[in-house]
């Protein structure tokens, strides 16, 4: 067998697995799973827990110097763990205050302009900004023709999520839904896969403009928090859909460039929006390119 047969050979075999991983997917009782994470993640029994932070942290290569709290021992669980502080230092954000960050850590997913309404999730595939949102808002005008950025987290990086600019809270909508896996294999075989997981949708007003942070739940993801409601996913009262608005004195919710807004239980995506003729993303960015929490993404103007 030559070289250019067992390339072909190997090509073949890895499209048929990442068949085989993404068809399980759709047969696996996803909710069922995520939610025996989410009690595993929060078990605090000193040898269990201790196994599972100590296992998880060598398995998928975290960097402990980065966190804020290096011992292991100190976290109460492996969900506190997946979601660690990082010291102050690790992420400095662009001082250009007409930087749009980064919200996270993570890998750029698919990067570029919203066409007739349309985001594209990879190659061949695409869905509506209004599936994303809901269908229920009509927010998804605000972003025809805008940009959009899809940044995938992984396992290994950090779970928090913090603002791209500065902006006051207008409403946040929790939007149930399947919780297919979000790593690049499966959103190239899923259709439509960001509008159809479970997602909370964080709709923003800035200086720049309306704002959107979707956050994108995925399997075995055993919570999406923000920081002014707490725990929002999963949903354990069986909601599919609830609103939340922000727009009385009373409940005025603002929070500053760089600040955190939320967090996952485990890695996931975040889908960011933003209206037309607000910013040029920076042109170096391309998927599969990782990006820091605090990086220029682009910039306003």
């Amino acid at each position: 067998m030559n070289a250019t047969q067992s390339s072909r050979d190997s090509r073949r075999v890895s499209r048929w697995g990442a068949r085989l991983f993404v068809g399980l997917q759709y047969l696996l009782p996803q909710h069922g799973l995520s939610l025996l994470m989410y009690r595993l993640a929060r078990i605090e029994a000193a040898p269990l827990k201790g196994w599972m932070i100590r296992t998880y942290a060598r398995l998928v290569g975290v960097d402990l110097s980065l966190a804020a709290e290096p011992n292991l021992a100190a976290y109460p669980h492996l969900a506190a763990f997946f979601t660690r502080a990082l010291r102050p230092d690790a992420r400095p954000l662009d001082p250009d205050p007409a930087a749009v960050l980064s919200p996270a850590d993570g890998t750029i997913s698919q990067i570029g302009t919203i066409v007739d309404g349309r985001i594209i999730q990879a190659k061949g595939h695409d869905y509506s900004v209004s599936d994303l949102l809901g269908g229920a808002t009509d927010a998804h005008h605000l972003f025809d023709g805008g940009r959009f950025a899809t940044i995938y987290l992984s396992p290994r990086d950090y779970h928090r999520v913090h603002m791209p600019l500065a902006g006051d809270l207008a409403e946040m909508t929790y939007l149930g839904g399947r919780l297919f896996s979000v790593n690049p294999m499966t959103a190239q075989r899923v259709p439509g896969l960001f509008a159809r997981n479970e997602r909370v949708l964080c709709l923003f007003g800035t200086d720049a403009g309306p704002m959107a942070l979707v956050l994108v739940g995925a399997i075995f993801v055993g919570g999406i928090e923000t920081v002014w409601e707490g725990e929002v996913a999963p949903a354990l009262s069986g909601l599919r859909c609830q609103r939340w608005h922000y727009t009385g004195k009373s409940r005025r919710v603002h929070l500053g460039r760089g600040q955190e807004m939320g967090r996952f239980n485990l890695g996931s995506t975040i889908v960011l929006l933003f209206p037309p003729g607000v910013l040029a993303w920076d042109p170096a960015l391309a998927p599969g390119q990782a990006v820091r929490l605090g990086q220029r993404l682009g910039t306003l103007g």
